[in-house]
């Protein structure tokens, strides 16, 4: 590989870093209007690992606001990342740690939420966008009801 690809591969690898990083302080500051930042209009996402995707950037945006906006403070982490950059498009692989706490401040009740992001990306004219999100769950734990669930 030529100077000028491998540069230009590192710049596409640091901009989808970027981009991650983005999309998990959007979740986490509840910046909805933001999301199109990161997310293609045509989005696809499976957060249930059923192998069912779900289509479009608003109904991403209603799973993110079913789960967020009934929590209080959240921080989603992410590591372990591996983005892998072929011409216009790229995947890129990340664990993440996710943390909700109760809209309560004086209630300690907590929701963890642990696993990995498998998302496609495609270069845009507005820069790469996320095409496709995966999440599969290797652990929770803590108060379901804290997102919203079983309370």
């Amino acid at each position: 590989m030529d100077q000028s690809k491998a540069l230009q591969r590192l710049l596409d690898e640091r901009d989808i870093a970027v981009l991650l990083a983005t999309l998990a302080r959007i979740l986490d500051s509840r910046e909805w209007a933001r999301v199109p930042e990161v997310v293609a209009a045509e989005v696809s996402f499976d957060y249930t690992d059923s192998g069912t995707d779900v289509h479009g950037r608003e109904a991403l945006l209603a799973n993110f606001r079913q789960f967020l906006d009934v929590c209080g403070p959240s921080q989603h982490l992410l590591g372990s990342i591996i983005i892998e950059v072929d011409g216009d498009h790229a995947l890129s692989r990340s664990y993440v740690q996710a943390r909700h706490r109760s809209k309560d401040p004086a209630d300690p009740r907590l929701f963890d939420s642990n696993g990995e992001y498998i998302d496609r990306w495609e270069r845009r004219a507005e820069g790469w966008r996320m095409v496709h999100r995966r999440a599969i769950w290797a652990s929770q734990s803590g108060d379901p009801s804290v997102i919203g669930f079983g309370g």
